[in-house]
């Protein structure tokens, strides 16, 4: 199975906005949350904000829907959340009155178990394919088909190396304007959040294609 395709093959937009154009956007709004999903949203391109309901995730989708409330809310269910998430992202959804859209991998978790056997560890090779199957593959499906110019997404600065160089507003290579309201947050201001408008938290929460809290799963390299 091969989802890495050709990034053009996957979204044709123009994102319209230069260098110059960028570079004030995050100067001025890179710490500004509200300010930044309204800049976004305010492009009147098509959006979606993804979720995996880790904790905090409620911040990101109350941010946006309250300023859009049907966008597309993108989640990659790779069949291996613990029941805190799923009962997490219920609740959540019908808090906030959610445009979910589901994507799941091409084989449940119990035909790849039963062919394949558990979840294999960070340093077998065959981990790389699980990736691909559980979680890549679904968003690149997920991109086909709801063809977004902009992404909303939940990451911060502190989950990885490789976020901390990130910016908060970025161009992909096929033009998709890729947003980080939150990436500057710290877990303090995103519990003083949820407390503030009331929103529920998930604290048990297992991403099986990372393994390890500060391991990138490629989703946030590939795109």
């Amino acid at each position: 199975m091969n989802s890495r395709l050709n990034p053009a093959s996957v979204v044709k937009a123009d994102s319209g906005i230069s260098a110059a154009d960028l570079a004030r956007v995050n100067a001025q709004h890179g710490h500004d949350a509200p300010a930044l999903v309204a800049w976004a949203l305010g492009l009147n391109k098509t959006a979606i904000v993804t979720t995996n309901f880790r904790p905090f995730e409620a911040v990101i989708l109350h941010l946006v829907t309250r300023v859009q409330p049907d966008v597309p809310v993108v989640w990659m269910d790779n069949g291996y959340n613990t029941e805190a998430t799923y009962r997490y992202a219920d609740e959540v959804t019908r808090l906030l009155g959610l445009n979910l859209r589901i994507y799941l991998p091409r084989r449940t978790r119990a035909h790849r178990e039963a062919v394949e056997g558990p979840v294999p560890a960070l340093d077998d090779p065959r981990h790389a394919a699980f990736t691909e199957e559980v979680k890549l593959e679904p968003f690149a499906r997920a991109l086909r088909e709801t063809a977004p110019q902009v992404w909303f997404t939940a990451l911060r600065a502190t989950d990885s190396a490789v976020r901390a160089q990130m910016e908060p507003v970025s161009i992909n290579p096929d033009g998709l304007i890729k947003v980080a309201p939150l990436l500057h947050w710290s877990s303090k201001d995103l519990h003083q959040y949820c407390q503030t408008h009331g929103l529920p938290n998930n604290f048990d929460y297992v991403d099986p294609t990372k393994g390890e809290a500060q391991r990138e799963c490629g989703l946030h390299i590939a795109h």
